[in-house]
């Protein structure tokens, strides 16, 4: 049984075979010697690097337009980087590609064959282009971030940035910004409640946006030297905190809430061998039931908090809900039309298609769902594949974090973070499609790539991570 989960998840593949008998890895090191009399190569890495931090560091103040022509930049750096690299020069234990590329590979081909079969191929095309930036976005940030300096560089640019973020988005708390849009039930005893928004426009876009920096910012609590960076870390969590509840979101609660829970869960897990024997067993059960206990009371104890968390059970009786509702029934007539590869990747072939099927006054941009958004898009193949690619990260996720267990190894908190992260956007996501907006999906990337970075990843010795003491 363990042997057919090791070849599932793809555990012991030898990516370094694979890579060697493959013909489009043989582009690699094309342009090799340009690299050795180019004056920027040298350092592109580093550049890289900057690009990635530049980008997540506007993403909530600028355009998407903006955005998009940083990612092209990003992608064709990337480029330039892989077909000038040094093939040989990868230092042994090392591995530039990971069953998490493979994955995300074939699910590239399977989107690229619905764009094929798509019924709206112009737009399914614009999709298919998207989300090629973006895989191409992760597979820059995976590259850079293998640097144990360049990867605390661009978490602390994306930390900071979301507590520029969250203290504006309190300052709206504090002065009853206007609405943008109705966002509350006008029949509700919350109709007159302030949402925030800050930069970006829409309270659950905002929440989807704070959910990764909340796992991280938990992460660097433990993993940043000294007491000022932790302190500086326990307040952008709880600042931002403080923001998503603001929010009144009830997908990015539901995310704050799975985040929260996971990361406690591995903290009880990373910890549990410093107990003694009697509690080495009951540690995780008692955890899971004093968290469990925690949110229980602050739903019951915060009146807001607790009439807008029962409006989920409300039905069709709240407007949110109601709405929908009516979107994932006609969702699921598209998925039941093309159930093999869906209608094509993107928002754009979803507004061609969904016309057909809506109903009356229910005009949505995407399904509210990431389960039914990527059905719809890629079909049953296209989600079977994604959630093969969820349980070969996590697992590989698992693997490192059980050796950095074993010795302690502060890198094993980033993994934390990561892990926790990526549960909490895609609780969010099982009831909102926010995750596909660029402001999101950078960070959903970039949680994917700090797993990623660790792969068969040894420091250097003059990365000398920490180890803490017993």
């Amino acid at each position: 049984m363990y042997s057919i989960w090791q070849q599932f998840t793809l555990s012991q593949i030898q990516v370094r075979q694979w890579r060697g008998s493959s013909y489009v890895y043989h582009l690699v090191g094309l342009l090799r010697s340009w690299r050795k009399t180019s004056w920027l190569l040298p350092w592109g890495e580093a550049i890289g690097a900057v690009l990635v931090a530049i980008t997540l560091g506007l993403a909530p103040f600028v355009s998407t337009t903006l955005i998009g022509v940083l990612g092209v930049a990003i992608a064709l750096w990337w480029v330039l980087l892989t077909l000038a690299d040094e093939p040989e020069a990868t230092p042994e234990g090392v591995s530039r590609a990971t069953p998490i590329h493979l994955a995300l590979l074939l699910y590239w081909f399977i989107s690229l064959f619905a764009t094929a079969l798509s019924p709206v191929k112009m737009a399914a095309l614009v999709g298919l282009s998207r989300l090629t930036l973006y895989l191409m976005t992760f597979l820059l940030m995976a590259r850079v971030m293998r640097s144990t300096r360049l990867r605390n560089a661009i978490i602390s640019v994306y930390l900071h940035t979301s507590l520029i973020v969250s203290v504006y988005g309190i300052q709206q708390w504090q002065s009853g910004v206007k609405p943008l849009a109705t966002w509350v039930d006008a029949n509700s005893s919350l109709k007159n409640v302030t949402r925030v928004y800050s930069y970006l426009g829409n309270p659950n876009l905002l929440a989807a946006y704070l959910v990764p920096a909340i796992a991280l910012s938990l992460g660097a609590v433990f993993a940043w030297k000294g007491w000022m960076p932790k302190l500086l870390a326990a307040t952008i969590f709880l600042v931002n905190s403080a923001c998503l509840f603001y929010t009144y979101s009830r997908g990015g609660w539901l995310g704050f809430a799975v985040c929260i829970f996971t990361f406690v869960i591995l903290l009880g897990f990373w910890y549990s061998d410093k107990l003694p024997q009697p509690w080495r067993q009951l540690a995780i059960p008692v955890i899971l039931g004093g968290t469990g206990f925690l949110f229980l009371s602050a739903v019951l104890g915060v009146p807001s908090l607790r009439d807008r968390f029962l409006s989920m059970f409300l039905g069709r009786q709240d407007s949110s809900n109601n709405f929908r509702l009516n979107v994932w029934s006609s969702v699921i007539n598209m998925i039941q039309d093309r159930p093999v590869l869906g209608i094509g990747p993107g928002n754009g072939a979803f507004k061609a298609v969904y016309p057909l099927y809506q109903r009356t006054r229910f005009t949505a941009l995407s399904a509210y769902s990431i389960v039914l958004e990527i059905a719809v898009e890629t079909g049953f193949i296209g989600l079977a594949c994604f959630l093969w690619f969820l349980i070969i990260t996590w697992n590989q996720a698992a693997q490192r974090l059980s050796q950095f267990r074993s010795t302690l190894d502060i890198h094993g908190f980033w993994l934390m973070g990561a892990i926790a992260g990526t549960t909490g956007m895609l609780a969010h996501g099982l009831v909102d499609t926010v995750w596909y907006r660029p402001q999101v999906i950078l960070l959903w990337w970039l949680l994917v790539a700090i797993i990623t970075s660790y792969y068969l990843w040894t420091p250097t010795p003059k990365e000398n991570p920490e180890i803490i003491d017993n």
